[in-house]
């Protein structure tokens, strides 16, 4: 199969990944915007965040869950190898989280602003951050996986090992920023976490851990342009070896 072969299927694959997403993320917004509007809960940010009422606390954690077995799965499906699959189901997860705060807007109004607050996750506790944390986190997720995906199979990243270690530990550093009020509230019992308001979000270090996270897209980066810089262009290419 010739190169350009290769990289038409590759953008294929993307757009069909794309296409999913985006369709995934219109069934989301869609299911959040009627619970939303059953408990008059279409600002996150009020008295009472997360009320009880009958299952659906529970029934919305598996949801949750279901929701990333889906997103794994569309990569699992469409990538070639291991690290393929795992870049599809980042551009996916980042795609689909983008276009979940685009469809919201297009249906009730919210967010509006990127700095608005909303509960992100609930697993294992309530997630707070203002919208333009996971989205910076969604589009990071999406260069990663185009990288990933325009890379020769055999291709190994120099730096990379120490690059997802710093990532891994940047990821715990975010974790603990989404989650930080509802940690401290996890003392005073289940139902004072269920009504956490957080009143200010930790930038900084926020900001380190982002930075962290976005090492193992920039070794990809770099790599990539060194690659573009020595492959051949089409003149040069053409040219038989005498």
């Amino acid at each position: 199969m010739s190169t350009k072969s290769i990289e038409s299927a590759a953008t294929a694959r993307w757009w069909t990944v794309t296409v999913f997403a985006i369709a995934m993320a219109w069934v989301e917004a869609a299911v959040v915007f009627y619970l939303r509007t059953m408990f008059n809960r279409m600002e996150p940010y009020q008295p009472n965040p997360l009320p009880e009422f009958a299952n659906l606390g529970k029934t919305e954690l598996v949801r949750e869950a279901a929701t990333l077995v889906m997103l794994l799965t569309i990569g699992m499906m469409i990538g070639s190898t291991w690290r393929k699959r795992l870049g599809y189901s980042a551009i996916a997860f980042g795609i689909w989280d983008i276009f979940y705060y685009l469809f919201l807007r297009v249906m009730c109004g919210w967010p509006h602003s990127l700095f608005d607050w909303d509960i992100l996750f609930l697993l294992p506790l309530p997630w707070w951050g203002p919208v333009c944390a996971p989205i910076s986190i969604a589009a990071l997720m999406i260069i990663w996986g185009t990288l990933v995906n325009s890379e020769p199979e055999d291709t190994k990243p120099i730096g990379e090992r120490r690059a997802w270690l710093m990532s891994w530990i940047g990821v715990l550093i975010a974790l603990y920023v989404f989650m930080s009020d509802s940690i401290r509230a996890l003392k005073h019992g289940e139902d004072a976490v269920r009504n956490v308001l957080p009143v200010s979000f930790n930038w900084p270090l926020f900001g380190v851990g982002f930075v962290l996270m976005a090492m193992p897209a920039l070794v990809l980066l770099r790599e990539f342009l060194v690659h573009s810089r020595l492959r051949p262009t089409p003149e040069l290419a053409k040219i038989e070896p005498s």
